[in-house]
């Protein structure tokens, strides 16, 4: 075969069977904003800011728009090199980690709830099992076995999160001031629920570590 027919063969194969696009960098760029906005959220908890509160909200709206473009590239791909529903998940659940922390800010500013020692600590076991993803999701093209230890980190975190919950929950309800028990209860939850979004995570990223294994 000549060179030249060889090629429009080429061509021919790559439009009716086109490359797979490399999902394992998409997931770890939208992995990398996450742990942007959770790294703002542990600033905000240190502070206070407002302007940094303000930063957490705009980055939602950059996370959503990296969601959205890979949902798009996922549902025009002619193939993909992981199980698409898997792939739909950590999509998913990145994104409502995101939204977690925006919801936090957002009522803290509502209900004026100002940050407290919990507040903190929890957010900062978030940022340690966001940081476990994100190792992961760039392990999985290359080191996938690795990542299922990157899994495992960011389930220890989860747990963490769930003990400081309890914990908060705990010595919250020891007092009668019962409007700021049930407003500060509504942070924390917004909290341990952005955590529960990291373990569903954490259990996708092991779920694609044991089928390409």
């Amino acid at each position: 075969m000549s060179v030249a027919n060889h090629s429009v063969v080429h061509k021919i194969l790559d439009h009716v069977f086109p490359k797979a696009p490399d999902f394992f960098h998409l997931l770890s760029v939208q992995a990398g904003q996450v742990m942007h906005t959770v790294n703002l959220l542990v600033d905000f908890m240190g502070t206070s800011d407002s302007e940094i509160a303000r930063r957490i909200k705009k980055d939602e709206h950059e996370a959503d728009v990296i969601k959205v473009g890979n949902i798009h590239t996922l549902n025009e791909a002619f193939s993909t090199p992981i199980d698409r529903e898997d792939i739909y998940r950590a999509i998913m659940d990145l994104d409502e980690i995101v939204n977690y922390c925006k919801d936090t800010v957002c009522e803290m500013d509502v209900l004026g709830v100002a940050p407290d020692p919990f507040t903190y600590e929890m957010a900062a076991c978030l940022r340690e099992g966001v940081q476990a993803l994100v190792q992961g999701f760039e392990l999985l093209g290359s080191r996938a076995p690795d990542a299922a230890l990157s899994a495992d980190a960011a389930r220890k975190a989860h747990r963490r999160v769930e003990k400081l919950y309890r914990k908060a929950l705990g010595e919250l309800f020891r007092g009668d001031d019962y409007l700021n028990m049930f407003k500060r209860r509504e942070i924390y939850q917004h909290q341990a629920r952005a955590a529960d979004r990291m373990a569903h995570c954490a259990n996708t990223l092991h779920d694609i570590v044991v089928k390409i294994s």
